[in-house]
């Protein structure tokens, strides 16, 4: 098999794992030059979920960039731009919504972001410039999305150079119970020790993604910090980067509350991962305020609003409404929760399975009866990574959810077009492999 070398040209993230030579995909599958066959048991980082080898995206890309490749938003627009952005606006729950598109998670947060502070300024509530968060959240790389991201091994050497934000807990049932009405309260607690008229948004993930696995908050959660937004004038951010497009089994995560937000912003399934792309959605009369009182949104991007990339994304959201793939997220999700309660649930050190949809982890321990996880150093989360790997089994995994440096999360999330047999074979395959590591 040939493997990418460790001291190539090529600089990747982590730098000593051997990589197989990619040579197509089909479906949920992917497969190397060897001919192994991958299970695509997470859509990469839970971006894939239309499928591999999606012909007709590729061809409504190329029509696009044979007719026009690249055009200047400040310049033009395109029609699939335009096209896209008017079949987003029915599934998208905001009031005469309006998008804006870039290119990364780590974008879409940095631009809603500045959205907020720019529509509380054309509001005239000049103050409001702080953003909240939580704990144990993901939000993206660049230093303003790390700033009001939460798992601090990222920010760890990067501290010195953040503006930091203040930040709240996470809903995390699992490891510390609580009601949603306790928890939301920590919110008004915090915006009443910054003072209101200070703070521009809050930020969140509807259900928790990278850090925690698919840990969800109790139901009356949602609606008390929806309420308590409502109350002091701060705008709601969802981030629906990970979990958005079907991927929990309804369009938005925050559909399963009722719950709209101010912004919402989302960006891993947006055009499947055949381009770079995601959007904010802001209300119509907030980007009105902001055109008419301020002129123009201070914010902006090279590759932004691009013309190729909206081609693939509104391809992209075709398939999910043609082929009911939200449906079908929501279906096949309930048939991969029980079978990995069936397969796995027993097993000794499995603390934690959760998930909505097609968005699972499953939390290992060291002891179940304590919750004590396993020390960071024993590589658990990625030794069960790389053997699923080697069974043909692609997994996500995250490490640090027990108290910021241990706890081991191991997480699924393939494309929405998978079916019951198949989810059969991915869980038997990772089961083969949490038992090859621990035992049991």
């Amino acid at each position: 098999m040939n493997y990418s070398h460790p001291h190539g040209n090529v600089f990747y993230r982590t730098m000593n794992h051997p990589r197989p030579m990619i040579s197509h995909g089909e479906g949920i599958y992917l497969y190397d030059e060897s001919g192994k066959r991958y299970i695509d048991g997470s859509g990469g980082p839970l971006v894939v979920n239309v499928g591999h080898g999606r012909a007709e995206i590729v061809e409504a890309m190329t029509r696009q960039a044979q007719a026009a490749a690249y055009v200047h938003a400040i310049m033009f627009t395109s029609e699939p731009l335009e096209q896209y952005a008017a079949e987003l606006a029915a599934v998208v729950p905001l009031a005469q919504p309006r998008f804006y598109f870039l290119s990364s998670g780590s974008e879409v947060v940095e631009g809603a972001i500045k959205l907020a502070r720019q529509i509380q300024m054309a509001r005239g509530q000049e103050k409001r410039h702080i953003i909240l968060s939580r704990w144990q959240s993901y939000h993206g790389m660049t230093l303003g999305a790390l700033a009001v991201s939460g798992r601090a091994g990222l920010r760890a050497p990067y501290l010195d150079m953040l503006h930091d934000v203040p930040h709240i807990p996470t809903p995390y049932l699992y490891r510390h119970p609580a009601s949603g009405e306790a928890l939301a309260a920590r919110l008004e607690e915090t915006i009443q020790a910054y003072g209101p008229e200070n703070i521009a948004g809050f930020i969140a993930e509807p259900i928790s993604g990278a850090s925690l696995g698919a840990a969800a908050p109790p139901d009356d959660y949602w609606p008390r910090i929806r309420a308590i937004c409502d109350r002091y004038g701060v705008l709601l951010i969802a981030d629906e980067v990970l979990v958005g497009l079907g991927r929990t089994g309804t369009w938005w995560a925050l559909d399963h509350w009722g719950v709209t937000p101010d912004i919402l912003i989302t960006s891993k399934g947006t055009a499947g991962g055949y381009f770079p792309l995601g959007f904010i959605a802001a209300k119509g009369e907030d980007v009105e305020l902001i055109r008419q009182k301020l002129g123009d949104f201070n914010h902006g991007g090279t590759f932004s609003h691009h013309a190729v990339g909206a081609a693939a994304g509104l391809a992209t959201l075709h398939i999910l409404q043609r082929e009911n793939l939200i449906a079908n997220s929501a279906a096949v999700g309930d048939c991969l929760g029980r079978l990995l309660r069936e397969q796995l649930g027993d097993h000794p050190n499995v603390g934690d399975i959760r998930g909505r949809g097609l968005f699972w982890g499953i939390e290992l321990v060291k002891d179940r009866a304590t919750k004590a996880p396993f020390p960071v150093a024993d590589g658990l989360a990625r030794r069960v990574w790389n053997r699923a790997f080697e069974l043909g089994l692609v997994v996500y995994y995250s490490t640090g959810s027990a108290d910021s440096k241990n706890g081991d999360v191991i997480m699924l999330g393939p494309p929405l077009i998978i079916d019951e047999a198949q989810t059969g074979e991915m869980v038997g395959l990772l089961r083969e492999a949490v038992y090859a590591e621990l035992g049991g």
